[in-house]
């Protein structure tokens, strides 16, 4: 079984027209980039409920039918979501579920003291339908305010995958993982760090430093601000994979329409393989 998995800050819509970068301008762009690539499963940050709802009806296209999973971070519709995309014709969600990265995490709409805005990871566990395979995706936006609620963050994503608190139900231990987000973090592994602490408390993978030799894009810094890939910066925006899961490819995405750049974010994709495929 492959996949290809996609993160995508998708930058919260300006709804003024005449604002640079506005999601009248970049909507085009966000279209045709998931058009061309055709995704089987995305996962977006800071999508606004509008927002995604164009996304949704923009991404069809003949073969590939997409429906998505998500709750605002403050609750029902309001907030920015960390939705899940996927194609219908190939994945069906088994379950799903939300926390806050919080001390109470089912207490919808709290943060971590500290932390800038409330933060939230969604998941969903995954059948492919014509080989009954089943996956688990997670997906979650950490603090861009408070180093102290980032590693929290990361913590709270390793536990839950393992030792999950009442009520939150188990994981199969048996079953795969794949984690996407915009991190707010650099990918460098240092003591006590996200990128670290994902990796060895989460037990995964960085499909970035797994892929093979020339399968892998150019590196770049993932938040451009609009300046595309000639900006320094570090490689926040990540996909992680738990043992079972091969990465093929992996590419920072730099396609722009017409000029415009889909996002302040590049996206970053990875082609998986699941077992002995």
């Amino acid at each position: 079984m492959d996949l290809r998995v996609m993160t995508f800050n998708l930058r919260f819509a300006d709804y003024d027209s005449a604002a640079p970068h506005s999601w009248s301008r970049r909507r085009p762009a966000v279209a045709a980039l998931l058009r061309q690539e055709a995704p089987d499963l995305v996962g977006t940050q800071e999508g606004l409920h509008r927002q995604l709802r164009d996304v949704h009806e923009d991404i069809q296209q003949p073969g590939r039918s997409y429906d998505w999973i998500g709750t605002g971070r403050e609750g029902g519709s309001r907030g920015e979501f960390m939705a899940l995309f996927y194609d219908t014709a190939r994945l069906e969600p088994v379950e799903y579920e939300h926390f806050w990265i919080a001390h109470d995490p089912y207490s919808v709409g709290a943060k971590w003291p500290g932390a800038g805005s409330p933060r939230m990871v969604t998941w969903a566990r995954f059948r492919e339908r014509t080989t009954g395979r089943e996956f688990y995706a997670l997906n979650t936006h950490l603090d861009n305010a408070s180093a102290e609620a980032r590693l929290a963050g990361a913590r709270l994503l390793a536990r839950q995958m393992h030792r999950p608190e009442p009520p939150f139900p188990p994981f199969d231990a048996a079953l795969p993982r794949i984690v996407t987000g915009d991190f707010n973090a650099p990918a460098v592994r240092e003591p006590g760090g996200v990128y670290e602490t994902l990796l060895t408390e989460g037990g995964l993978a960085d499909t970035w430093t797994a892929a093979p030799p020339g399968a892998r894009s150019e590196e770049h810094a993932t938040w451009h601000n609009y300046a595309g890939p000639s900006r320094p910066g570090a490689r926040i925006d990540w996909i992680l994979t738990s043992p079972g899961i091969r990465t093929k490819a992996v590419k920072l995405n730099t396609f722009t329409l017409g000029g415009e750049h889909p996002s302040d974010h590049f996206p970053v994709q990875a082609d998986l393989g699941f077992g002995d495929d």
